[in-house]
This record gives C-alpha cells, structure tokens and sequence, in this order.
C-alpha cells in the first residue's frame, strides 16, 4: 500500500438548503439577524476571543484541514473566522446573500469545530465557539445544509435523528433481549424500571442500523450484576444534530427530553453508549443553554462505564483481542471530556498490544466527521475525506508499525474513519471498545 496521495481538483458543490435559503435573503434581513446574535446572544465571551486574537496564525499547524491542503492560509482556523465572523462585525452585518452563504459552507463543512486550535492558541481562544456563532446565525437566516438540516427536523418530530417510532424502538429492545437470551436465558433489558442505578442511552443509529451494540451492552450489563434500565419514551437518543446546525431551541427541547425522562425513572445516573458528540451535547452545550451549569443527573460515557466496571473487578477478562490494535481519541471525549487515559486503561485490559498512533491522546487529530460535518451528507464526502489526509497519514504510520484494528469508540469517528479507511486504501478493521470488550470478557457457560 502506498502512502495517501496529495488531493484532486474539487468540484463545485450544490447543497440545495444553501442555494434555496440564499434566495429568500434580503439586505435588512440578513442586518438584523447577524446584530440580533452579536449583541443579544455572544456576549462578553465573544468579545474577549475577538479583542484579544492578534492573527499569529499558531492555530494553523492544529488544523488537519490546513495540513491537508498544503497550508493554504484559508484553510487555516484564523483564516476561516476573517473570512466570516470577522467580516460580519466589521462590516456590521452588512454582507450580502452570496457572503452568508459562502460563511454556512465555511463553518458547516470546512470546520469540525474539533477544538484542537484552541490547544496551539496562546490565549486560548475558542474558534469551535465562533463556528458555532456562525452556524447559529445561518440557522436563523434559513441557510443551512440540507442533510443535517433534514437531520434536525427529524429530531423536532420524534426526538431521535433517524425517525425511528416509538414502537419501532420498543420492538428493537424486546428483539435484541430475545436474540441475547439465546446466550444467556435468564437476561432481560428492563424497561421503565424505576429507581434503578443506571438508565443507558443510546444514539439514533443503533436501533436502526447497528442493533448488536444494544446487545453487547446488555451482555455486558447483565453479566458485571448492573442496576439499569432503558426508557420506552422519547427521551432516549442522546443525539444531536440541532447543536450543530444552530438551532438551540430544538437543542434545548431534546437535552429537556433527555434529562426529564431520567429524572422521571428516578435513575441514579445515565451511561451513554460510544458518541462523541452526544456526550458534548449533554455535559458542554446543550445543559447551559437550558441554565445547567452542569447536568442535573450525572452523565457518564461508555469509556469511563467500562473503566468502572473492569477497575471494580465486575467483568473479568476471559481471552485478550489478540490482534495489534491502534485507537482513536474522539475529540469530544478525550480533548473534551478527559477520558483518553481511562481509554487506554480499557484497551490494555482486553488487548494484547496497543500501537500509539502519533500524536495521541488530546492532541490526537479529527476523524473529520464529527461537528455536523459527516451529516451534511454525500454532496460533502470527497471535500471531506481529502481534507483529512493528515489523519490517512497517521493511520498509516501506525499500521506500518504492526497495528491492524483501529479503535474508534465515537459513532461519528466510525463513519468517518471508514470513508478515511476505504478511500486511502487502508485496509484497517474499525471496531468499538465495546465490540472487543464484549468478545473479550467472562461470560455464563
């Protein structure tokens, strides 16, 4: 296998929510709304970022989407907020329909708000935050990208990003519970059991497309003794594509959902399945926005769940994975939440060898699929994938030093570092922590 090769010529994109928003912008509209935002809903925080930036460009060597397109300062994270952040302020809002839409593409598609610049900044600036100010103000101006803005309305509906009905969900845990007796016959997954320790929760995705991570996780449960339940509600996708489209209120609307059916189960604390984002819309983003300081119930990720239970000797490890395995840190987990240690604790403990990819743990670089960026769809794949030949190229170093499994205990970080992975010719096997944990353990003869 050769190493990645530079990126092609790219191709014009039509993104319909961009080109049909566009055309219904006015010049006082588009005023309004930019100053709505600025004064009525930024603040102090985005002042500060704005008064003290002295464009130093140390943000830049961060970016994986700069290092992937040969240092092109427009790539850069500084170079992404002149071309529309900045322009708004100093124009004050007086930009034009083609400006705005060309500022949606910037935030939505070139930036996955990964937060890695914010780490290389000398004063910590947060231009994930000015991303998302932008993103905010093209929701307000109805331009936005079409496959996550349909994502969005999903959420709006029925309160899961994949549509899924309430029976439909129900029907999934009740057939995953019967496939998992086959292996262990006394295992239930206990709905709306109220007053238990634990209520799991999990992502859009897995009762529609990935319905075996329901069943190792209630292996799992059931075999480390666990005091848990799942709901039968709306309430139980801890996903969130609103967060990334702008569109706090439905935000808020789904982080209420969240923690109300919790609290209304009377659940000690939730366990979140292996999101990234999800986990950041619970704990980071969508409790303030709802005047959380903090969650009102305890959110623990899957990492730190598996951290607990092998650490409390409640599952104990029959055979380590054998094959050399190589992990990803998700940003939102390990840049955010501060769980690449515990990660690593876990893949050690069911892992015969871990091959370091280089750099790792909060330094490690984006899938180049979370922040909304996988969700805005197809037309956006190949702009994607090439903008992260960085991340091919530190796959690639680390399978050339023995690894052969790549661990991505994120869903986005799934999806993305398998088009990574197909498109580079990796030839990589892409598991979650879960996956091996659940082949790994002790489990009833």
């Amino acid at each position: 296998m050769a190493e990645p090769a530079k990126k092609v010529e790219e191709k014009k994109i039509i993104d319909e929510g961009l080109e049909m928003g566009t055309e219904k912008l006015t010049q006082d509209r588009i005023e309004n709304v930019i100053n709505r935002v600025l004064k009525g809903e930024s603040g102090a925080r985005l002042k500060a970022y704005v008064d003290t930036c002295i464009h130093c460009g140390l943000c830049s060597e961060a970016c994986h989407y700069y290092l992937s397109q040969d240092n092109d300062p427009r790539w850069s994270p500084v170079g992404k907020v002149k071309q529309t952040l900045w322009e708004m302020i100093k124009k004050k809002g007086k930009v034009s329909p083609d400006f705005i839409k060309r500022a949606a593409e910037i935030a939505s598609t070139e930036c996955n708000l990964c937060k890695r610049c914010a780490m290389y900044c000398p004063f910590g600036i947060d231009i994930a935050y000015m991303m998302l100010v932008v993103r905010r103000i093209n929701h307000l101006l109805g331009v936005t990208p079409l496959y996550i803005q349909d994502t969005a309305h999903s959420h709006a509906a029925t309160f899961n990003q994949m549509w899924v009905k309430d029976d439909e969900w129900i029907d999934t845990l009740q057939w995953q519970e019967e496939e998992a007796q086959g292996e262990i016959p006394t295992l239930r997954i206990p709905l709306e059991k109220e007053g238990a320790d634990i209520m799991y929760s999990v992502i859009g995705p897995e009762p529609k497309f990935q319905a075996q991570l329901i069943y190792q996780a209630a292996v799992i449960m059931d075999v480390a003794g666990v005091n848990w339940t799942m709901p039968a509600t709306p309430g139980w996708d801890n996903s969130d594509m609103a967060m990334f489209t702008g569109d706090n209120e439905i935000m808020g609307r789904l982080k209420r959902a969240h923690f109300e059916t919790a609290a209304r189960l009377r659940v000690k604390k939730i366990v979140m399945g292996e999101c990234g984002h999800a986990f950041r819309s619970v704990y980071d983003v969508g409790n303030r926005w709802l005047g959380w300081r903090m969650p009102p119930i305890p959110v623990v990720h899957a990492i730190e769940f598996y951290y607990n239970l092998l650490k409390e000797g409640r599952i104990k490890i029959a055979k380590k994975f054998e094959e050399a395995v190589t992990l990803n840190d998700p940003c939102n987990v390990s840049r955010g939440g501060g769980l690449h240690d515990k990660a690593r604790y876990v893949v050690n403990a069911i892992c015969e060898s871990l091959v370091e990819m280089h750099p790792n743990r909060e330094y490690n670089y984006c899938c180049c699929a979370g922040g909304g960026v996988i969700n805005c769809g197809p037309p956006y794949k190949m702009k994607r994938v090439e903008g992260n030949r960085i991340k091919a190229e530190q796959l690639f170093a680390a399978k050339a030093r023995g690894a052969k499994v790549l661990i991505a205990p994120c869903h986005n970080c799934h999806s993305g570092l398998e088009d990574i992975n197909h498109h580079y010719g990796l030839g990589m096997e892409i598991k979650f922590i879960g996956d091996i944990l659940y082949e790994a353990m002790e489990k009833p003869a």
